[in-house]
């Protein structure tokens, strides 16, 4: 189309080749929102995936444009992305490409298509601590390019774009577009009768138990959580934490949290969990803990506002400006506070309190789909393809 014209689909490049098999975070972002985008009538997208990696991207957004040419090792595509990816997306006809966008922080340099690119958090400059050196002077840089050349950023909450601004003074224009939670399958109420235990006997879990779902690395908190559950332990003799999760980078230290408990007996690493099994995890979870120091958005938050879990996170981060009075807030780094939140929220769970927050949540959650998301995307297209 020319842009704006309402008469024919905008045509977008989207850049899906850093999204592994087992998607989490960020590639569950990419994942969700090609699926929407891919479903709308006023969008042609163009998928640019990892030369492997093509058909899973044909069936995640069937009827779309498939491009394999990324190459598979993450060094040298991200090297491809920044030298040769933008004279590809150029030279793509029938349809021609409108606008590009990297959904994770970088853009091709020298782009002739003018580019939308994603914004999660601003660790790289507030954390590097958190990240691998090697990855820290390649993203601090990527960054500073897309702020000068992209034509539009987006920032998945007000706290990064906010950070954003004071570190980055971005030239274009910012527009803050939230993630969806997946409408069908997070829900308070199981799609069956014995639906949640058949999962939860398949994953050998018999007891109450507290979760944390996500990444375990640094940034997650885990070392705290492990903390305060050592605290409750004593006085809830039949409760386990599940840490579901794969390990991130440095996760020999949370591992280490871990052994070090003397609660570990009762602490249960489950790894990556199915995502057709994440809702019942949810569902039945004493409590969902998710103390992390920082996060662009929360996205296990707001699927446990969906599923009616009670929750527990941290104040000041995104989860918050997420949640608000609907979970229990904690400051970062204070395992004390957190144990008695964890406390209070299995306790308050059958009272009117208890159940008018889950109301409250589920509430919250309803609002935040991933048709809106693919909404908000299509207008930072549109602000790009126009210049």
């Amino acid at each position: 189309m020319t842009a704006g014209s309402g008469d024919s689909a905008l045509e977008v490049a989207l850049d899906v080749s850093a999204v592994p098999g087992q998607p989490a975070g960020a590639g569950r972002y990419v994942v969700e929102l090609a699926r929407a985008l891919a479903g709308r009538a006023d969008c042609g997208l163009t998928l640019l995936a990892r030369r492997d990696d093509g058909a899973r991207w044909a069936q995640i957004a069937p009827g779309q444009r498939v491009v394999a040419v990324a190459p598979s090792r993450r060094l040298t595509r991200l090297a491809y992305e920044q030298a040769r990816l933008g004279s590809v997306v150029a030279a793509l006809d029938a349809p021609p490409v409108e606008v590009h966008h990297g959904p994770h922080y970088t853009m091709p340099r020298r782009s002739k298509v003018p580019c939308v690119v994603t914004v999660h958090d601003l660790t790289f400059f507030d954390h590097a601590e958190w990240h691998q050196r090697s990855k820290v002077a390649w993203f601090r840089a990527a960054m500073r390019y897309s702020v000068r050349h992209a034509a539009a950023i987006v920032c998945v909450s007000e706290t990064t774009a906010g950070r954003l601004r004071d570190v980055l003074s971005p030239r274009c224009p910012v527009m803050v577009v939230p993630h969806g939670v997946d409408q069908v399958r997070f829900v308070a109420d199981e799609p069956w009768p014995g639906a949640d235990r058949d999962v939860l006997e398949r994953l050998g879990l018999s007891r109450p138990y507290v979760l944390h779902l996500g990444t375990l690395e640094p940034r997650k908190g885990i070392a705290d959580l492990v903390a305060a559950f050592d605290r409750l332990a004593h006085d809830q003799a039949e409760l386990e934490l599940v840490l579901a999760g794969r390990g991130g980078w440095k996760a020999g230290p949370v591992m280490q949290s871990v052994a070090a408990a003397r609660s570990r007996g009762r602490i249960r690493r489950l790894g990556y969990v199915p995502d057709a099994d994440v809702p019942a995890l949810l569902r039945r979870a004493s409590a969902v803990v998710y103390p992390s120091l920082e996060e662009g958005f929360g996205l296990p938050a707001l699927e446990a506002l969906a599923c009616g879990a009670p929750l527990v996170t941290t104040s000041g981060t995104s989860m918050a400006e997420l949640a608000g009075d609907r979970a229990l807030l904690v400051p970062p780094g204070q395992p004390f506070a957190l144990a008695a939140a964890i406390e209070t929220a299995i306790s308050e769970r059958p009272s009117p309190g208890g159940v008018r927050r889950r109301a409250d949540g589920i509430a919250i959650a309803a609002r935040y789909t991933w048709a809106a998301c693919a909404e908000g995307h299509l207008a930072a297209y549109l602000v790009a393809a126009r210049g």
